[in-house]
């Protein structure tokens, strides 16, 4: 960002301090990280106020600060320090993120969904950036502080903005879709996340809608049209995506194999390819043509974007491992839909014949957890050999499945990654692939570093 003091003078309650010759580059609100030309943003949290480092804010970089009103300036700051007065240090960082985002003006797409945010981002910046500036949120700062410093991190020359938009409650979409004003929307899809605070898919499903709340007039809503919670939801400018027949944007012709998946859409002949497993990926790629087709990018290009597609790490993410194991690290999070999403796209893999799937706890499902764990169990294909649970409620996973009584199925129940070393090591093989799907405080990946090929793991 680029933004004259002078420009964020009038959008404070009252300012004091040099107001002349400054230029303000970035936002910081971490005093541990050097900056150059920043404003600190200092945020009252639980543990610590950032008004009490506005010193060491100042030996990183910092040149001007926003202000709590009522709040004791530091003993020692220079009186030609300039000083942004506010009732509430968060909302003027929003204000000011409106206020560059109306300078910089570029078509804003926002993103949401219980699962595949962050990989639907990442195809659509893939498409975009064929013809386009495209700039996106970096990790997962999709919440009412990480949103507006993404808007403010992005170059002036920027021409498409694709925010992810993430909450845990209700009318935090709504904020975060107000202070953007997409041109275009994202609904992924309708999942168990975050169901302890919302009560139920139905309260998720509103909770995400709220993404059309700060939509422009006229603006695109692109929505999983297989979602029964969704189906109600018309108009002109709503597109929906998927497999079944009242979709606008049909999908067809699938293909998986160990390299990724290819499709068609129904009205078209063009063959898209993405390097990702998954048939839930099929439909987040669906959503990036969308995107695509909206920006009136060409066909090719389209295409060139899926099929150069950086993978995010940790999202059905392939790995060699040893022995010429097929490794798939799908270990970022996980709910109840991502889960057994995952465990077709393993079931998929027709071309390799031993099948297994690591499966740890999944947590925020409030009083439902065991039962939607349990329900994990019904999906749990023939073509899966071997069931590996991980933690104190995977357990009730292998529980279920033990109930199920197949001969074809191994069921191993541990209840710490350390256990559950020993007898993946014994499945290693070139004619195998293992899938590895947990929540993010199972921290599941540390268990797959010790299976990569060691010559892999060098290069990193």
């Amino acid at each position: 960002m680029k933004l004259d003091i002078k420009e964020l003078v009038s959008l404070a309650d009252r300012s004091s301090g040099k107001k002349e010759n400054i230029v303000l580059e970035c936002v910081s609100k971490d005093t541990r990280q050097k900056t150059e030309n920043a404003l600190y943003l200092p945020i009252a949290g639980e543990r610590f106020d950032g008004h009490d480092f506005l010193l060491d804010a100042i030996k990183q970089g910092c040149i001007a600060t926003v202000w709590e009103e009522g709040k004791e300036l530091p003993a020692g700051l220079p009186e030609e320090f300039p000083v942004l007065y506010t009732k509430d240090t968060v909302e003027y960082l929003q204000k000011i993120s409106k206020h560059f985002l109306k300078k910089v003006n570029p078509v804003v797409v926002a993103v949401t969904g219980s699962n595949g945010k962050t990989t639907t981002k990442d195809m659509i910046e893939s498409v975009s950036s064929t013809n386009f500036n495209t700039f996106k949120t970096q990790g997962n700062y999709n919440n009412h502080i990480g949103l507006p410093l993404t808007i403010l991190a992005m170059e002036e020359t920027t021409e498409v903005l694709i925010l992810e938009m993430g909450m845990s409650n209700f009318n935090e979409i709504s904020l975060l879709s107000k202070i953007a004003e997409p041109d275009a929307a994202v609904i992924t899809n309708i999942g168990e996340s975050h169901m302890e605070q919302l009560g139920s898919r139905e309260g998720i499903a509103k909770a995400k809608l709220e993404i059309a709340d700060g939509l422009k007039q006229g603006g695109l809503l692109i929505i999983d049209g297989d979602e029964p919670l969704l189906s109600h939801v018309k108009g002109e400018n709503v597109l929906k995506v998927g497999f079944g027949d009242s979709c606008t944007l049909k999908l067809s012709n699938l293909h998986t194999d160990a390299q990724g998946v290819s499709f068609t859409l129904e009205e078209g002949t063009s063959v898209y390819r993405i390097p990702m497993l998954g048939r839930h990926n099929i439909k987040n790629a669906a959503y990036a043509i969308a995107i695509g087709h909206y920006l009136n990018i060409e066909e090719n290009k389209i295409q060139e974007g899926l099929e150069n597609l950086k993978v995010t790490a940790m999202r059905l993410e392939m790995k060699k491992g040893r022995n010429n194991t097929l490794l798939i690290n799908d270990a970022y999070n996980a709910s109840p839909t991502s889960m057994i999403a995952a465990l077709s796209t393993l079931a998929e893999l027709h071309d390799i014949p031993n099948k297994v799937a690591v499966l740890g706890d999944m947590y925020e499902l409030g009083s439902a957890e065991e039962e939607m764990h349990r329900k994990v169990a019904g999906h749990v294909a023939p073509s899966i050999n071997h069931v590996i649970t991980v933690g104190e409620k995977g357990a009730w996973i292998a529980d279920e499945l033990k109930k199920q009584n197949r001969e074809d199925l191994e069921v191993i129940q541990c209840l710490t990654k350390e256990e559950a070393q020993e007898p993946i090591e014994k499945l290693l093989s070139k004619d195998t692939a293992i899938l590895f799907k947990a929540s993010r405080g199972m921290v599941l990946e540390n268990l797959i570093s010790t299976f990569i090929e060691e010559e892999q793991e060098s290069k990193k």
